[in-house]
């Protein structure tokens, strides 16, 4: 089990930034901090791609609405890719199944990625960018900051990811209102644009 540490951490990130923790993983190994990322992972391309992907993310998830837009298209990926990463991870070890790597990882990442998603859901209620901003950037500094930390203390990384989660789930079932209220106005616009357009065939 001595992987699993660093498997959670992985899919607590996954959640949050799914290119990220590619890069990182791949940038880590190819480096030689850490022996536990499959070379898949270390190949030019793929650090090439997730690098760029990263970027976009970085922008994305920065512009009210749009970050929210960006996370409903990644419902999907953040949960897959912390799975595939979670189980590349076991792979390497052979000290617990791939498969229930994969599920621990997708599990974690789903959870942190509807954590991500309900938040932003409740920032995009107030007009103002700042909140936006500065939370994306301190995502980004956290999936950083316990993805290193988790190369040299796992552990460590394990709990302080599984703390944050909890926190971050009691935080959306706090904001439960906010995210309707986001909701119920994303709807009313898909109404009235449909409205519009309606209209203007006529």
């Amino acid at each position: 089990m001595s992987v699993l540490p660093l498997i959670f951490t992985a899919g607590w990130a996954s959640g949050i930034n799914a290119y990220a923790v590619v890069f990182l993983l791949g940038l880590f190994g190819r480096i030689g901090w850490t022996d536990d990322v499959p070379p898949g992972l270390q190949r030019a391309d793929v650090l090439v791609a997730a690098g760029v992907l990263f970027l976009i993310e970085a922008v994305a998830d920065k512009i009210p609405y749009l970050d929210s837009f960006w996370d409903a298209v990644h419902t999907v990926v953040r949960p897959a890719s912390g799975a595939v990463v979670s189980a590349l991870i076991a792979g390497q070890d052979d000290s617990l199944p791939a498969l229930f790597a994969a599920a621990v990882g997708g599990t974690t990442a789903l959870a942190s990625h509807i954590v991500k998603a309900g938040t932003r859901m409740a920032v995009n209620t107030s007009p103002e960018p700042v909140t936006n901003i500065a939370l994306s950037t301190a995502e980004d500094l956290g999936v950083g900051g316990i993805l290193t930390l988790a190369m040299f203390f796992p552990v460590l990384a394990a709990v302080i990811a599984a703390v944050l989660l909890a926190i971050g789930l009691w935080v959306v079932y706090a904001c439960a209102s906010r995210i309707r209220r986001y909701l119920r106005r994303r709807r009313e616009r898909r109404e009235a644009r449909r409205t519009g357009e309606a209209a203007a065939l006529e």
